[in-house]
């Protein structure tokens, strides 16, 4: 039989360089690899179709399932997993004393539609009882005037969302007061350059999502796989082979944590702190398939449909391609 010859975009982390170095193989195909940035990959994958199989921002194939778009099917294959406490800067001369306190105040994100700020605004709903439609939210660049959304998105006129000035940027709004809080996936430069006002929400983070897991027993989903759908009709075998390999190479990954003999990540007690987690984390350590993950994809769906990002809650079944709702993750 030929093999398909596909194209693979993702970022290059231990769980996918298997794949992209071809130490694993995806089962009927031969992988022209495109390592890259996140942001560039969800940008051309949503606007030009360019790959056979992509890494996706969550938020966004949610979005485009609840349009009904199809250009892409989903495999439950998750390549980024965070906890996004400590995601969340504050000024700390606005009496902010706790997350409920941000009911009312003017919050920064660089998309309304990242995942990042859908976990956290689902994370204030549930814990705080702040909800989405509490907030002022405001969009920009982080560090440098642009950004805008991946996705044009027309909201419900109770979600206040309006864009920041162009030649302006969240860091400079948080660090001058003009925000009172922003979420990020990277510390805004203000933050790091140790200004006296801004802080994170929750200074002992990892303390903080340790108990929300334990609270929860979700850990948060930020990027899964997709795969074009003009294959998948006439292969449809591939998704499930997609899900496979992806489970091989991240199994193999995780194995290399708990060698001792020489390390393979660049941290002194890296095969301790693997072990460290699991213990925490259990079976949801880095969970593949539709069942394991169903908890967080269910909060996901429903905190989508509160944000407005769809125009109701959908199935977690919904994402994903009919093959691969029963396979299971075995690492």
């Amino acid at each position: 039989m030929t093999k398909l010859r596909l194209s693979l975009a993702c970022t290059q982390t231990d769980r996918a360089a298997p794949l992209l170095d071809g130490r694993i193989a995806i089962e009927g195909c031969e992988i022209i690899p495109l390592p890259g940035q996140t942001q560039d990959i969800f940008r051309r994958t949503l606007s030009e179709q360019a790959f056979d199989i992509a890494e996706l921002s969550m938020s966004s194939h949610i979005v485009q399932c609840g349009r009904g778009v199809q250009d892409y099917v989903g495999v439950p294959v998750f390549l980024s997993r965070a906890f996004r406490h400590a995601s969340l800067y504050i000024r700390t001369d606005r009496g902010i004393a706790s997350p409920a306190d941000l009911a009312g105040r003017t919050i920064g994100i660089e998309q309304f539609q990242q995942t990042v700020g859908l976990w956290l605004r689902g994370i204030l709903a549930d814990q705080y009882g702040v909800r989405t439609q509490d907030v002022n939210w405001r969009t920009g660049g982080l560090d440098a005037p642009g950004g805008g959304e991946r996705l044009a998105l027309s909201l419900p006129p109770d979600i206040r969302l309006e864009p920041i000035a162009k030649g302006d940027t969240l860091n400079a709004m948080l660090a001058d007061g003009r925000l009172d809080a922003v979420i990020a996936t990277r510390p805004p430069s203000c933050f790091m350059a140790g200004s006296a006002n801004v802080a994170r929400m929750f200074p002992d983070y990892r303390a903080a999502e340790i108990d929300y897991f334990r609270a929860s027993g979700m850990f948060p989903i930020m990027h899964g796989v997709v795969v074009r759908r003009s294959l998948v009709d006439q292969n449809p075998w591939l998704p499930a082979e997609v899900f496979r390999a992806f489970a091989k190479a991240k199994a193999y990954a995780l194995n290399e944590l708990t060698l001792m003999n020489v390390a393979r990540v660049s941290l002194a007690w890296i095969a301790e702190d693997a072990a460290a987690t699991r213990a925490i984390l259990g079976k949801q350590m880095w969970a593949y398939g539709l069942e394991e993950s169903r908890h967080e994809l269910s909060a996901m769906l429903r905190y989508a449909a509160n944000d407005g990002l769809t125009a109701g809650e959908i199935a977690p079944e919904a994402l994903f391609h009919p093959s691969t709702h029963k396979l299971r993750d075995e690492a």
